[in-house]
Formats: structure tokens, C-alpha cells, sequence
């Protein structure tokens, strides 16, 4: 059967470096970080100090809450997803449904890695305190997985799929992926997909524990967060939330639809924890057939990828990535795309990772850049063996993608590589 083709209608980002499009692409074209010293994990005693979290006022919340949802609200992801949703859904042209039907051809795959741990941490106090009665009646929905689907799902008023993935931070990418294979299947019309991460020390505890965050950057928090360079140390934790409005193509064209790019096809699969992969790292293997069967799935070639956004985290196994994708796609040298990290302006946003990033791809394509990568002058060694230092631009290229490769690794061995193309009439 022949699969039908799948757009992008819509984008809305909550990043530590903007929490909207606009400023957001702006940001990302001039090099300008969101990450920055807090004073709360320098109180707790973190040796990583630094973050990437998104800035807004609490009153701008009242754009997307009512009261009563505003009261004890406690979740940072839970707001992130919401803003993110809300934006990209109004950014494709569409309404919110006010009917009493559900709109049964629209959909949410909104993935999370955990939702309201703050609200967690509250609910225990109180409980402890013998409080229970005190917790509110939303602590529920903040608290469990699906929450922010189920809360998008309500507030759009979609009939079709609302669930919530979780993958670690492969969880955008594969949310993106999930909602194609339900449009090009023909299982849907418009999917909004996208996921979200909780910020704070509660999420970020485990990794500081672990030693794998840099902390000789206190001081200079915009220059921590260092993919493929020398001196990279750890990556810097990040939050926020990605959305993207996925659509059929002829329910795009019927309503007049803004398209930004094309989802070509891609893949998800696991390593298994075999051959070197483990429950922190990937097995290599896998990530190359991951990236082979995406376009295999897409029907490009390798030599059609004119950039790659990576996964790429600021640690050892960046360079173990370069060469993966080098062997996958049989190029090197000056062959090899373009490749950048936007984890050098916003830091390692976890399970919102891939769509924060899937967002800032896209743009690329619609917009004819390629951004630069932060505090990457002193490239590391193996990956400069493997690939053309031009091909690693510090700076904002004038350069105009028609194809782009994004790829997520995540906690598990699990990988998820989608292939998205500028959009044109001809396209096949």
C-alpha cells in the first residue's frame, strides 16, 4: 500500500533560549545560549551549577490555563507542553475546538520522561503530614505520564490517538515518528506531536551524581556546553518542550495550510544492550541499521543529506556518533554533510530533546540556514580524522537544506532517526 504524504504544519517551542518561534530562531541563527548559573542548584550543593531552563513570567500562563487549572498547579513539563501545544496548534492555522463532537481525525503524541516531580514532592509532605485532603484535585493529572496529552487532548478536543510516549531522549523524535506512521497509514489527519521535560534539581540530581555534567563552568555557563569539541566534559542539563502539528498532505493543501517541511520516513529501533550497548550507552550496530533503515524508509540516499542534526550531548561518545553516521552512510571527508548540536545553546533537554531539536531542524529547512555550534573551535580529534573541520560550522551558514537527517539516542539503547525534506509541489 502505498503511504500517504505527511507535512508540518505547525511549530511551538518552550526553550531555555526562546519560548517562541520567532525569538527562538532568532537565537538560534545569532549563537545566543539559554544556559545559565542557579543559585538553587549551587545551594544544594550540585557540582554542576548551570542550566538550561525556560524563562517566562507566571502571569503569561494565564494565556493557556484557566483558574481553576492554575490552581496548585506545580509542573514545570505540564506548562512547558501546554505552551508548546497551544502555540503550534494556533501556528497551523487551526482552532480549538469548542464543539461538543471530538474531532475524530485529530490527534496527541506528547511524550515525557516524567511528569511533576515537584508535584511529587509535594504530594509526599503532605501525605506524610497527613494532609491528603490538601493535595487538590489536579494533583492526578499533573503527576501522571499522560497528563500532558490528556490535558492537550482536552483542550484541542481531538477524537483520535492521545497518548504519551516515553523512550528517554529519543522520546520527540519517536513522538514525531509515531504520529507519521499513524497519517501515512491512514489512521489520521493531523497529529499534534512533541514532548516535554520537567526542570529542577529533582531531574538533574541523578546525572549530577552520576559525574557526567560538567562543572568547571560555574563561572561561565554559556561556554559548558561543548559537542564534538576537545575539551568537552558532560552535557549540561536542559527542559522545555517541542511541538509540531504532523498533517496529511492533501488535508494541508484542502484547508490552505502554511507547510514548513515534509516527513520523509525514518526508523526507531533498539541495540538491545548487546555489543557494547548498555543502559547508558549505545551499541553501535544498532545506531548505524537505525540510520540506514530511515532512509531506506524515506527513500533518500545518502549523498541527498545536505546536513545532520545530531544527537551529540558534549561527551565521550560524540566522537563514537560522527563515525557512526560516517559508516552508515558510506561518507567522510568533505562527503560528509553538515552536522550541528543544538545542545551547544540550550544543553541536554532530556526527553524534550528531540523535539525542541526536531523544531530547530525545521526551520533550517523552511528558513535556508544551517546554525552554528557553540564552544566547538577546538574540535575533537577523531571526529577531525573523520569529517571536514568546514563541515562543522561555529557560525550561522547563508545555506539553503533541502534534506535534513535528526537522530536521537536515549538512556536504554533505544535510537529514533526521522529525515525531513524542504517542502515542494514535486516532491515524491
Amino acid at each position: 500500500m502505498n503511504k500517504r504524504r505527511v507535512v508540518i504544519t505547525g511549530l511551538g517551542i518552550v526553550a531555555p533560549n526562546g519560548t517562541n518561534i520567532s525569538v527562538f530562531e532568532k537565537n538560534i541563527i545569532n549563537g545566543m545560549s539559554g544556559i545559565q548559573y542557579l543559585k538553587e542548584l549551587g545551594s544544594l550543593k550540585f557540582s554542576c551549577q548551570i542550566a538550561g531552563i525556560p524563562i517566562y513570567e507566571k502571569d503569561y500562563l494565564n494565556n493557556y490555563f484557566n483558574t481553576v487549572q492554575l490552581k496548585g498547579l506545580n509542573a514545570s513539563g505540564m506548562e512547558y507542553g501546554v505552551i508548546a501545544g497551544i502555540d503550534a496548534w494556533k501556528d497551523a492555522g487551526l482552532s480549538i475546538n469548542t464543539s461538543d463532537t471530538p474531532q475524530w481525525d485529530a490527534g496527541v503524541i506528547f511524550g515525557t520522561g516524567i511528569l511533576g516531580v515537584d508535584k511529587f514532592r509535594e504530594a509526599i509532605y503532605k501525605v506524610d503530614a497527613g494532609q491528603v485532603r490538601r493535595l487538590g484535585s489536579t494533583s492526578v493529572i499533573q503527576t501522571m505520564a499522560s497528563g500532558i496529552s490528556a490535558f492537550l487532548g482536552g483542550k484541542l478536543g481531538c477524537g483520535n490517538i492521545v497518548t504519551t510516549n516515553s523512550s528517554a531522549c529519543s522520546t520527540g523524535t519517536e513522538a514525531i515518528l509515531m504520529a507519521y506512521d499513524r497519517i501515512a497509514n491512514n489512521n489520521a489527519e493531523i497529529i499534534l506531536a512533541g514532548s516535554t521535560s520537567d526542570s529542577g534539581p529533582y531531574i538533574w540530581g541523578g546525572f549530577d551524581a552520576m559525574r557526567i555534567l560538567p562543572y568547571k563552568y560555574n563561572d561561565n555557563p554559556t561556554e559548558a556546553s561543548r559537542p564534538m569539541s576537545a575539551t568537552a566534559s558532560g552535557f549540561v542539563p536542559g527542559s522545555g518542550a517541542g511541538a509540531l502539528v504532523v498533517e496529511s498532505l492533501e488535508n494541508a493543501k484542502k484547508r490552505g495550510a502554511t507547510i514548513y517541511a515534509e516527513i520523509m520516513g525514518g526508523h526507531v529501533n533498539s541495540g538491545g544492550q548487546r555489543k557494547g550497548g548498555s543502559m547508558t550507552a549505545p551499541n553501535s550496530e544498532a545506531v548505524q541499521h537505525c540510520i540506514r533503515k530511515a532512509l531506506i524508509n524515506a527513500e533518500i540516499n545518502p549523498q541527498e543529506i545536505d546536513a545532520i542534526n545530531g544527537h551529540l550531548t558534549a561527551t565521550t561518545m560524540d566522537s563514537t556518533e560522527i563515525y557512526n553516521w560516517s559508516k552508515a552512510l558510506g561518507l567522510k571527508g568533505k562527503d560528509f554533510p553538515y552536522i550541528n548540536s543544538l545542545k551547544s545553546l540550550v544543553g541536554h533537554c532530556l526527553a524534550a530533546s528531540g523535539s525542541i531539536e526536531s523544531v530547530a531542524t525545521i526551520l533550517q529547512l523552511k528558513e535556508k540556514f544551517i546554525f552554528g555550534n557553540n564552544n566547538c573551535e577546538d574540535l575533537h580529534p577523531e571526529i577531525a580524522s573523520l569529517i571536514d573541520r568546514d563541515k562543522i560550522p561555529t557560525k550561522t551558514l547563508d545555506f539553503a537544506p533541502s534534506v535534513i537527517a535528526k537522530a536521537s539516542f536515549g538512556f536504554g539503547d533505544v535510537n529514533a532517526c526521522i529525515i525531513f525534506k524542504k517542502y515542494t509541489n514535486d516532491n515524491i
